[in-house]
């Protein structure tokens, strides 16, 4: 599943295809429902508006106009291309008319992702609870530590916690886990205020520079321009159970957390 980076990724590729803010002409849907029914209806409200931005929150993408926003969850297999006439592909299930003859197209096979319409991001029920975003300015290391504090899950689970700290996804967490030297599996109340601010430092630079390297593409996720990520190639930990650690040479473990494999070296995480 796309996490923070490939998100911010794609919203950097679609907000050059719409630069000059087109106005939306149209929207065609060849299905009712992605994961959940999309309200058409409030979706085509929008049609006739300009495309004034686009912003990602966690792992959404919204297309702001005046009047308010398409939201997008690309799910596991969701991806945004610019489509012109006659590039229609199977699983395209959205595709947004604009002015001057651009056309975007959504692709979904596996129908995870998400298509909604948002007017106020603050009241709306994906939003509303989210976490804050690890590039805020605003956060700090202390901040991270006390929403951690009573916390009984490990530390894994609670910084892909939305509600703690958004757009961390599973890949993000075991690299900067190992990155800062903290065992996955300690209780996240258990882990001291110093580490937790190395641990924010090492999300973040990790987080930018996946974000550099056009993201992680392990399964179907593509850039709007279609290009794929290779921060994959980078990889310390992340998917490389019983390899030698390149930092220690022991054997890299895994478990499960949380629904997830996680995967940590027990010498260099302590």
């Amino acid at each position: 599943m796309p996490e923070l980076p490939e998100v911010e990724v794609v919203r950097r590729g679609l907000e050059k295809i719409l630069e000059h803010h087109p106005v939306l002409e149209k929207v065609e849907l060849t299905r009712a429902d992605l994961r959940d029914p999309i309200p058409a209806k409030k979706i085509r409200s929008l049609v006739g508006e300009k495309i004034l931005r686009i912003e990602r929150r966690a792992k959404y993408l919204l297309f702001w106009t005046s009047k308010g926003a398409m939201l997008s969850h690309l799910g596991m297999t969701g991806t945004w291309r610019q489509a012109a006439p006659g590039d229609e592909r199977d699983h395209d299930h959205i595709y947004l008319h604009f002015s001057d003859h651009l056309r975007l197209a959504y692709r979904d096979p596996r129908r995870f992702g998400i298509f909604d319409f948002v007017a106020n991001p603050a009241a709306h029920p994906r939003l509303k609870d989210l976490g804050p975003e690890p590039f805020d300015e605003n956060l700090t290391g202390e901040i991270l530590w006390e929403s951690m504090r009573g916390k009984k899950a490990s530390i894994k689970v609670a910084i892909m916690d939305q509600k703690i700290l958004v757009g961390v996804g599973n890949i993000y967490a075991s690299e900067a886990l190992f990155a800062a030297g903290i065992k996955p599996t300690l209780p996240a109340e258990k882990v001291s205020r110093v580490r937790v601010e190395i641990l924010l430092q090492e999300i973040r630079r990790i987080l930018q520079t996946s974000i550099e390297k056009g993201g992680s593409s392990i399964s179907d996720f593509a850039q709007a321009s279609g290009e794929s990520g290779y921060f994959q190639n980078t990889f310390q930990v992340y998917d490389r159970a019983g390899l030698p650690c390149l930092k220690c040479g022991h054997k890299i473990k895994s478990q499960v957390l949380g629904g997830r494999n996680t995967f940590w070296c027990s010498r260099c995480q302590k």
